[in-house]
Parts: structure tokens; C-alpha cells; sequence
């Protein structure tokens, strides 16, 4: 088994670029940067920007053209593609490029903070059930505070409180 999965949240750096195939096909190009904060010898703070190429078809792009401009944070899951080309003096060249499968407007310019947009039927990345954990850990988290230690039987808890995982949420490492 293999795994092809990139996943990132950064901010657009210029204005999506929209167009349609022969076939009718929208398309938007997006190139977004996502920083990196990094110590340097001296243990100083040091902010290190990647820039990223990604392609949107469909719907998706549709609505990437209509509501994303500069600045508009988004979180993007896709699948990392490199493309061999040849440059004008007939030298071998790659392009790395992120094709989008899932993409969600977050915060940044623009309206729209926390929609998403993609072919899956899930609503966007983690699925429908967002709301019920956040309630779930809500709920937890009341009970612990009062000193109550019967739990929740509706997941979030440990063994121990009866919450019936044998873990609590704030120990899955991702």
C-alpha cells in the first residue's frame, strides 16, 4: 500500500487564477504559502516561507474563483503530482504541484470562514461529526471540572471515568 496525501493550511498569495478546458472543465491555480518557525544557531526565532502550486477542478474551482482572493487562508488536502518539462534549451525541469481533492476557506480576507468545498460528500476534511465531538468534549470537560467522575458514555473519556475508551482525546497524536 501507498499513501500520496499532502495536507496544508497556509495563505494565497495572489488572486486565484480561474480558467476552462476544451471539455468545460473549470480550473483554478493557487499558489499559497505556508511558514515555518524555525531556531536558528543563536536561538533566534526565524519564520522560513514555502511556497505551493495547487490545481482545483470542478465545482471546487467554481467556487475557490468566486469567494478566495490574496490573502484568504484556506486548508487544501490533496495528492502531491511532479511534472517533467523540458526548458528552452532543451534542459530537463520539474514542477511539484498539490491537486486538490479537498479544500476549506478558514479565516483570512474575504467571507466564507470555515465553509468548504470538494467533490466528498463528508462535508470536507473530518468528516460530519465535528459538532458532535466538540459537544462530546464539552460535556467531558463540565464534568471534570464539577468533580464528577461518572463521565460521559458518549466517548471522550477514559476507561477509568466510564467514558468506555480505554484514552482520553487529548492523547491521539494528531
Amino acid at each position: 500500500m501507498t499513501v500520496n496525501k499532502a495536507i496544508l493550511v497556509g495563505n494565497l498569495g495572489a488572486d486565484p487564477e480561474i480558467r476552462t478546458t476544451g471539455g468545460g472543465t473549470t480550473v483554478a491555480n493557487l499558489r499559497m504559502a505556508t511558514t515555518h518557525q524555525r531556531k536558528d544557531r543563536d536561538g533566534n526565532w526565524n519564520n522560513q516561507t514555502e511556497w505551493h502550486s495547487i490545481v482545483v477542478f470542478g465545482r471546487t474551482a467554481e467556487n475557490v474563483g468566486k469567494y478566495c482572493k490574496k490573502g484568504k487562508q484556506l486548508f487544501v488536502e490533496g495528492r502531491i503530482e511532479t511534472e517533467k518539462w523540458q526548458d528552452r534549451e532543451g534542459k530537463d525541469r520539474y514542477t511539484t504541484k498539490i491537486i486538490a481533492e479537498n479544500v476549506r476557506f478558514l479565516g483570512g480576507r474575504g467571507e466564507g470562514a470555515g465553509d468548504s468545498y470538494s467533490g466528498n460528500q463528508s462535508g470536507g476534511y473530518g468528516g460530519g461529526n465535528q459538532g458532535n465531538n466538540q459537544g462530546n468534549n464539552q460535556g467531558n470537560n463540565q464534568g471534570n471540572n464539577q468533580g464528577n467522575n461518572q463521565g460521559n458514555n458518549s466517548g471522550g473519556g477514559t476507561q477509568s471515568d466510564g467514558g468506555g475508551m480505554p484514552y482520553r482525546d487529548d492523547e491521539i497524536p494528531f
